[in-house]
This record gives structure tokens, C-alpha cells and sequence, in this order.
């Protein structure tokens, strides 16, 4: 969510207010379509390969469904949308996200 301030700042100053506000969408949608994926996941009640698999496969179809409604609710009901800005923070934003698997676990200290 951070980077969707910084999305904000930054596609303000780029191409003005409906920038900010295309950048700021851009970046909503990833956080949504994220967020309902993490929600199934973490709802998961198995412990077998198979229920771990099919809940993730589930949670991945429910986020790419999410993704391709999303931009097109946002495409069609935003006039002044400036694309470049929502694709681009869009892309920015699913790059971020799936870089959080290389982000550190902090050791405890005891």
C-alpha cells in the first residue's frame, strides 16, 4: 500500500490529477486482487498436498478473474483515465508484490 502513495506523488507530478488518480487505480487493483488471494489462502483448512494445491489454484483463478474485471470496471467507467500511468503503476505494483517472497524474515532475539 505504500507504493500506492508513492504511485500517487508520482503520477500527480508526471500528467496532474487524473494521472495521480490513474496511478492510484493502477495500484488499487493489484492491492485488491492481492488481498483476495491472501484471504483463500489463509483460509485454508487441509493439510494435504492435494488441499494445499487446489486452494492455491482456486486463490489464483479468483485473483486473475479479480484482475481482468478490475481493469476493465476501471477502463470503462473512468473517462478521464490516463492509461499509461494505470498500466504502468498496474505492472509496478504485481512486480512489487511478487518480490515480497525474497523480503527476509527477521531473526528473534531472545
Amino acid at each position: 500500500m505504500l507504493f500506492s502513495i508513492v504511485a500517487l506523488i508520482v503520477c500527480g507530478l508526471l500528467s496532474g490529477i487524473s494521472g495521480a488518480l490513474s496511478g492510484f487505480l493502477g495500484v488499487l487493483v493489484s492491492v485488491i486482487a492481492g488481498g483476495a488471494y491472501a484471504v483463500m489462502v489463509s483460509r485454508h483448512s487441509g493439510y494435504s498436498a492435494g488441499g494445499v494445491l487446489r486452494t492455491a489454484l482456486r486463490a489464483e483463478a479468483v485473483k486473475i478473474f479479480l484482475v481482468v474485471m478490475l481493469l476493465w470496471i476501471v477502463f470503462t467507467a473512468y473517462k478521464d483515465l490516463n492509461p499509461v500511468m494505470f498500466v504502468g503503476s498496474f505492472i509496478i505494483a504485481v512486480m512489487i508484490s511478487s518480490m515480497a517472497i525474497f523480503v527476509a524474515e527477521k531473526p528473534r532475539v531472545k
